[in-house]
């Protein structure tokens, strides 16, 4: 892997250097230094070696990743509560920065606007992660103070062979979760006074929106490519990938606004294994 003190010529090396990052304020610092370097078009789209297998991207030694029923779920009715939720919450966030960069990194000779969709998507998830954490610590806590899982990365791991099974899955199943659970968290979290942390999650929710309509787009993208049925292909990925695991309810206003489709919603419902 590259060394996070060079400087990068080209997006890909770029992409690997913050993949490579461990602690979360560097990685930050990069993620927003090379996606200026991007917008600025300082870095090319010169690919030099190809892209390597990632068993897991740099992360900190905290939090201690546990199997997803292993995270301890507490009451929102206590400070600790209400952190523990923050808490994993940041640590999507703090996944879904490896996630956008992977993107970049992994699919080659895509696209232009395909690398600019995923670079914005790593900034604004850098963003998100920062929101989080600063409300974390105005509570008494930090990133790395809750046990996490790693269910994002796997699933990155898993669909690492084809764009069109990454986009599909990460962005359209994974990352379209939260915008069907953050409204109820918002709506908790409310209830019992925690405005400061409803904030930010409405930010974050209106962005994650947009990330998952690039999702729709390139997962669309790359089936007409193939010649391929769009919501066919989606149910038949889910059902390869997701069999007996997708829960309901499903929030059918954000997820047109990112690019589903009725025929998509009316699936997902009878895929709904908490019908």
């Amino acid at each position: 892997m590259a060394s996070n003190s060079q400087q990068a010529q080209d997006l890909f090396t770029a992409a690997q250097i913050c993949l490579d990052a461990s602690e979360p304020e560097e990685k930050l610092h990069l993620t927003q230094h090379y996606a200026q370097a991007w917008r600025d078009e300082i870095l090319s789209l010169d690919a030099g070696a190809p892209p390597q297998p990632i068993s897991e991207p740099g992360r900190p030694l905290k939090p201690e990743l546990v199997p997803p029923g292993d995270v301890p779920k507490r009451g929102l009715g206590t400070a600790e509560g209400r952190a523990a939720l923050l808490h994993a919450v940041t640590h999507i966030e703090f996944n879904a920065i490896n996630l956008a960069w992977d993107a970049v990194y992994r699919f080659r000779d895509m696209p232009s606007q395909f690398y600019s969709d995923w670079v914005r998507v790593a900034d604004e998830e850098a963003y998100h992660f920062q929101l989080l954490r600063q409300r974390l610590n105005d509570m008494g806590y930090d990133y790395g103070d809750f046990a996490a899982h790693n269910g994002l990365w796997d699933t990155a791991q898993k669909t690492a062979f084809d764009p069109m099974v990454r986009m599909a899955l990460v962005p359209r199943v994974l990352e379209a979760r939260g915008l069907d659970v953050t409204p109820g968290m918002m709506k908790r979290l409310r209830h019992v006074g925690d405005i400061e942390s409803v904030s930010a999650l409405e930010i974050i929710l209106r962005d994650e929106v947009g990330h998952v309509e690039i999702g729709s787009r390139w997962f669309k993208y790359f089936c007409d490519q193939r010649g391929l049925n769009m919501e066919q292909t989606f149910r038949e990925l889910i059902s390869q990938y997701f069999a007996g695991q997708l829960r309901g309810p499903f929030n059918d206003e954000a997820r047109i606004k990112a690019g589903f489709s009725e025929a998509e919603l009316r699936a997902l419902e009878a895929m709904d294994t908490g019908a």
